[in-house]
């Protein structure tokens, strides 16, 4: 819960200072102007957007923002300013300084590496420099699935096309960002991913997909980012969408986007932040005063306005007019104001704010991070085909052959260094609606062609200066290329997003055509074809024998690829999304060996393989907090078989599988492959040992998909998609009928009261309740438990009551002492919170659990469970709990406890077969 409106800083009962809070803005400009000091000392200017127009150096943008924060602080504001920044890598980075600040690759170039370490590795390290020179929020990761990718306005910004894979590299990206101290913000909700261009007079791409389409593809990593927990913001569109069920012409103006899709579907509590409101087509059709009230109205935090001082001015002035007028309730003000004071008090302090480290802690790390810049950038590197064996050129082209090098005269690519002198001149502006939306607020600019330049330059010095090289423009192949592609030996052909710029498509076809022929003739007429930016140029294209791909042109991409061209590198990244997928199921389908686990050799590649999963799943949390010990129970009463496959010469785990054995009930309470090995049967292999491994048990009468102790996985993650079930399906489970499974928590224990008339109606069933401890007194709950659950819930029910004074049985009873149901309590000191994912904390609070509920079927059972859930809830909040978790409660038995202030945390799907539905396997 947060602070009520009388809990507030008093200051904040000044609309005028709520007001402000609400708003994000920037100027052109590399030091203060009066323009934007007024609008913190005397608007009460909560938070600054930073641009490559502001920023200059490291050491010019930490001085900067120093002093935008000294101007707050002296004005009187309770919390510091945020200050986001685009600095999403590749192309689009706001701050350069080569001395400092890192290059890194585009989140299509870092999926392209296969490594969602990596994505975590390189989105902390972006975080940690900017967070050097103060800036609190990065507004990223890029959420957007290229839905259709050759219609691409994002391109190489986005991770790929394929959702769960977008989900996975994102939520890595996000955890990065976090474990860096700054805060988050997912964009472009709801999604930029397939949008089109209809026409100039909307002046507004438009999302014509129904929101069934979004729902099964472009928001699947929107919600999975949310369902994790750790984002902070969400940036809202600025597009129209267009469809049967909707029409809105732009999104973040809209109630339907933001608070019925956003918040009341999706679920998400965080700071929405709206597109800039300085938009042409919608100060033509509301105004800006209008245009304001109405993004307020829709849900949005934070209402972001670019640069113009006039503009904001009259968003500020809008704003106010809108609560004068009624539009906008005092209670709207304080819920956005809470939000977004809760995100300041995540990410900085006026401790933080008013000494960034700056340039003493960029010097110290520079080093470590240029080594991981060059390491993700080789491991980008990605060889769609080479069919010819062209590479590397070192062994197919000999020194005294001719190379001839081919490059697009292309519009600047942002973010890098040679030529940022362009920007300060006021070069490249973007021409076009689609230029302005593919490129908006982009970084520091550099030329294309002097990339390609100093390209041509690197591959001369390896051949001793024996290089041909020239443009290629839309006038198409002119007489000067075909004297060239005469004399040369073997051709390189750079290509940036010729999906977009079709010259670049006819161009390359041309020229493969020539070299076709002229190989008829005898003729040596090598060709490969570098896609720079989007791999999709020629990505079915199977007349490109060689195709290479660097997702993006920067000149840190360009070493790496003349490092792979040369062999100085193997070149191992692989093309993102579906086509990595359609990639590893057209290979035959491999038998991976599997081996028993051994707990001295493998528990610290099981604690590696839990940390990796972490950083890419959502939600995170099983994996989050689990441990190597947390497979392992040393029950008597339970018979455990572990697998896993390893690489032996790396010590390195691909995947693992827990199975557990206990009066007839043989189960798989685990499996899981690290994110970089899926779809290449590491799955099934593990999945078949531990079938084969449980059929060989004497006396098995049920199988069974998850377990309630271990409780890492009471059953197969329940996701929108249905990826999870769907792949135990494709391996021969029946699915059909689950038993679900749902966790629950109370986030803020220390505001939650019960519900009105909860104790009235206990008392009036005459329902009592007493706590038992040990196993002396516990025989009576021990049958009950047996009688009405599975055998693990009884070892779990044992385990909990041999815990004396940490852990015990809450007992419902009638009122002649017959037993109605039962619940554990644990404190945050038991032990069970090593099995129990949900009970382990992350950030030091106190979780108290409320466990296994058994409370058998009867009118009174909905009472009994609520009854049985407020004494734990009691319980907790005497031992000083922050939280209160409750794994499980089955079926639709969560419903009541929601009504007592539980949300759900997690569910699963709790799945039996009979052991002669596997028959071919024993």
């Amino acid at each position: 819960m947060t602070k009520s409106d009388n809990e507030l800083d008093p200051l904040w009962q000044n609309l005028d200072w709520a007001i402000g809070q609400m708003l994000i803005m920037g100027w052109d400009g590399t030091e203060v102007t009066p323009q934007i000091r007024n609008l913190i000392e005397n608007h009460h200017l909560g938070s600054i957007i930073l641009t490559a127009k502001n920023l200059k150096s490291a050491e010019q943008t930490a001085s900067l923002v120093q002093e935008l924060q000294t101007i707050a602080h002296q004005a009187g504001h309770p919390q510091p300013l945020l200050i986001a920044l685009d600095q999403e890598n590749g192309g689009v980075n706001s701050l350069f300084d080569e001395d400092y600040i890192c290059q890194f690759p585009s989140a299509m170039g870092v999926a392209a590496t296969g490594s969602t370490d990596l994505a975590y590795s390189v989105a902390k390290a972006t975080a940690t420099e900017v967070s050097a020179v103060g800036v609190n929020l990065i507004l990223g990761p890029v959420l957007d699935v290229l839905t259709n990718a050759r219609h691409q306005l994002l391109g190489v910004r986005a991770t790929g096309d394929d959702p769960q894979e977008a989900s996975q590299f994102c939520n890595a990206a996000i955890n990065g960002f976090k474990d860096a101290g700054v805060a988050t913000c997912g964009k472009h909700f709801p999604s930029y991913g397939n949008i089109d261009f209809l026409g100039s007079s909307l002046d507004m791409p438009v999302i014509t997909q129904t929101l069934e389409e979004l729902s099964l593809s472009a928001l699947v990593p929107f919600r999975n980012a949310i369902t994790a927990g750790r984002l902070d913001a969400m940036f809202v569109g600025g597009c129209g969408i267009q469809n049967a069920g909707m029409s809105v012409t732009h999104a973040c103006l809209s109630d339907q986007v933001v608070d019925d899709l956003l918040r009341n579907e999706l679920g998400f509590k965080g700071v929405a932040i709206s597109e800039c409101l300085e938009m042409q087509s919608l100060i033509q059709e509301y105004g800006v005063k209008g245009g304001t009230v109405m993004a307020v109205e829709a849900g949005n935090d934070l209402v972001l306005l670019c640069r113009a001082h006039d503009v904001q001015l009259e968003a500020i002035s809008g704003l106010k007019l809108g609560v004068e007028n009624g539009i906008i309730s005092k209670n709207r003000i304080y819920t956005s104001l809470r939000r977004v004071l809760r995100m300041k008090s995540v990410c900085t302090s006026w401790q933080k704010a008013l000494n960034p480290p700056g340039l003493a802690l960029l010097s110290k790390i520079h080093p470590s991070h240029l080594a991981l810049s060059r390491k993700a950038y080789d491991q980008s590197i990605t060889v769609v085909q080479d069919k010819e064996n062209l590479l590397p050129l070192s062994q197919s082209l000999l020194q005294e052959e001719e190379l001839l090098l081919l490059t697009p005269l292309v519009k600047p690519l942002p973010a890098s260094a040679a030529t940022k002198s362009m920007l300060e001149k006021g070069a490249s502006k973007p021409t076009s609606l689609h230029e302005r939306y593919a490129h908006q607020e982009r970084g520091a600019i550099m030329s294309g062609e002097g990339v390609f330049r100093e390209l041509g330059r690197s591959i001369a010095r390896i051949r001793n200066g024996k290089l041909l090289h020239t443009s290629y423009t839309a006038n198409g192949l002119r007489p000067v290329h075909e004297n060239l592609i005469n004399r040369a030996s073997a051709i390189i052909i750079v290509t940036a997003d010729a999906n977009r710029n079709q010259y670049q498509t006819g161009f390359t076809k041309h020229v493969a055509m020539m070299c076709h022929m002229l190989r008829g003739t005898g003729q040596k007429k090598s060709l490969i074809v570098v896609a720079v930016s989007s791999p999709y140029d020629f990505a079915m294209d199977k007349s490109i024998g060689t195709y290479v791909c660097t997702f993006d042109f920067t000149e840190t991409a360009m070493a790496s690829l003349v490092r792979a061209l040369y062999g100085d590198i193997i070149p191992r990244g692989s093309m993102p999304g579906t086509m990595r997928k359609n990639k590893k199921l057209s290979k035959t389908r491999q038998q991976w060996l599997v081996e028993s686990f051994d707990r001295e050799r493998d528990s610290s590649a099981l604690g590696e393989l839990l940390k990796t999963l972490a950083r890419s799943s959502t939600p995170s949390l099983p994996y989050l907090t689990s441990q190597p010990q947390s497979f392992e129970l040393f029950n008597p009463h339970v018979e455990e078989a572990h697998f896993v496959v390893r690489n032996s010469s790396t010590k390195t785990l691909y995947g693992f599988v827990a199975t557990y054995f206990t009066k007839g009930i043989g189960a798989i309470g685990a499996i899981f492959v690290d994110p970089t090995k899926r779809n290449v049967s590491i799955g099934r292999s593990l999945h078949r040992r531990a079938m084969r491994a449980l059929l060989q048990r004497q006396g098995l009468k049920k199988l069974q998909l998850g377990l309630t102790f271990p409780g890492v996985f009471p059953g197969v993650p329940v996701d929108e998609s249905g990826s999870n079930k769907s792949w135990f399906d494709n391996v021969g489970w029946d699915t059909q009928f689950p038993t679900r499974l749902t966790n629950m928590i109370i986030e803020d224990l220390g505001a939650w009261t019960a519900p009105e008339g909860l104790l009235q109606s206990i008392q009036r069933a005459s329902i009592s309740f007493d706590l038992i401890h040990g196993l002396d007194n516990a025989e009576s709950v021990l049958n009950h438990v047996a009688t009405h659950a599975g055998p693990e819930v009884v070892e779990l029910y044992r385990f909990a009551l041999q815990e004396t004074n940490i852990s015990g049985v809450v007992r419902a009873k009638n009122s002649v002492d017959n037993l109605l149901g039962t619940v554990i309590i644990c404190t945050a000191a038991s032990q069970l919170s090593t099995y129990i994912p949900p009970l382990h904390s992350t950030h030091g609070e106190d979780i108290g659990g409320i466990l296994a509920p058994i409370v058998p079927s009867t009118a009174q059972s909905t009472l009994i469970l609520q009854g049985l859930a407020f004494m734990g809830v009691r319980q907790n909040k005497a031992h000083k709990s922050a939280k209160s978790v409750l794994s499980w409660v089955p079926n639709e038995a969560h419903e009541p406890l929601a009504a007592m202030g539980f949300e759900v945390q997690q569910t699963f799907d709790e799945i039996t077969n009979s052991p002669e539905h596997w028959s071919d396997l024993s």
